[in-house]
């Protein structure tokens, strides 16, 4: 079955999504931005959300886990929870 490692970066706004991004992409450190600007529980750990299968998060969040290029961060992408910045760290198919 194929399964993904990810992490992310959750926040309330696109703009603030898209000001991270522009951070990370100048240089900022993905696992400290998440630590300090992520609302979910993982940005404690550098918004590391361990090993996940297809479905167990949700769908838009796969879609993007399980197409993205490795190491390339993404986003924004939009969910109920928020906007995310999405790096896909490994995948298996």
């Amino acid at each position: 079955m194929p399964s993904a490692k990810a992490r992310h970066i959750l926040v309330a706004t696109e703009k603030e999504c898209l000001d991270l991004k522009k951070k990370i992409e100048n240089g900022g450190d993905f696992d400290k931005l998440a630590k300090k600007f992520s609302k979910c529980p993982s940005g404690d750990q550098g918004g590391f959300l361990g090993q996940f299968s297809p479905g167990e998060m949700v769908p838009e969040f796969d879609k993007v886990v399980f197409s993205a290029e490795i190491g390339k961060v993404q986003g924004p992408v939009k969910t109920d929870f928020g906007f995310h910045l999405v790096e896909v760290i490994s995948r298996k198919d």
